[in-house]
């Protein structure tokens, strides 16, 4: 089995795929007298690819996490809003009954309380998970883009302008020239 087929099912996250290149770049063969090394190209673009086409599904499931904390977040208020109505019903009901309305009262009061901080809870861990989630993919980004600088500045040769232009035609290569 390829390594293609291997990320077909289930499909592994990106920080997966993108340390996956890492370690082919790293357990490659070195190119002789030089820091380069030989790698299958179309395998590393076919796993690259593979990270770039899970990045939208971790999005998608951030934005999952973030509708079904709107969706509790909004059944809580709804089922307080229901609480406080029956509270004050029940409170009209026994007007004459102070001591029943005022602990109706607080019994509402604490329904509503408790809902907002429940609320308040699966929103943080909410933020605190799509925040875990952002800076693990911003480190593997950023380790992405080291390796592919470092990568880079080892492919480019330089030739320093100073050589190029200070050298002077000897006058072994003007003997080759016959128009001189």
């Amino acid at each position: 089995m390829t390594e293609m087929e291997h990320y077909t099912d289930p499909p592994p996250d990106t920080e997966e795929l993108i340390l996956t290149v890492r370690d082919h770049i790293d357990t490659a063969r070195s190119v002789p007298m030089s820091a380069s090394v030989m790698v299958n190209r179309d395998e590393l673009v076919g796993i690259l690819e593979n990270a770039v086409a899970a990045l939208p599904e971790e999005i998608r499931q951030a934005r999952w996490l973030l509708k079904e904390r709107e969706e509790f977040l909004a059944k809580a208020r709804r089922e307080a809003e229901d609480i406080i109505d029956a509270g004050r019903q029940q409170a009209q009901r026994m007007v004459e009954k102070t001591e029943v309305v005022r602990e109706a009262n607080l019994h509402a009061r604490r329904i509503v309380d408790d809902a907002e901080k429940t609320s308040r809870d699966l929103k943080h861990e909410a933020e605190d998970y799509i925040d875990q989630k952002l800076a693990s993919f911003e480190v593997v980004l950023e380790r992405t883009m080291t390796a592919v600088v470092k990568g880079r500045e080892r492919l480019q040769v330089v030739i320093p302008a100073a050589e190029v232009e200070d050298e002077e035609p000897s006058e072994e290569a003007n003997f080759f020239d016959q128009d001189v």
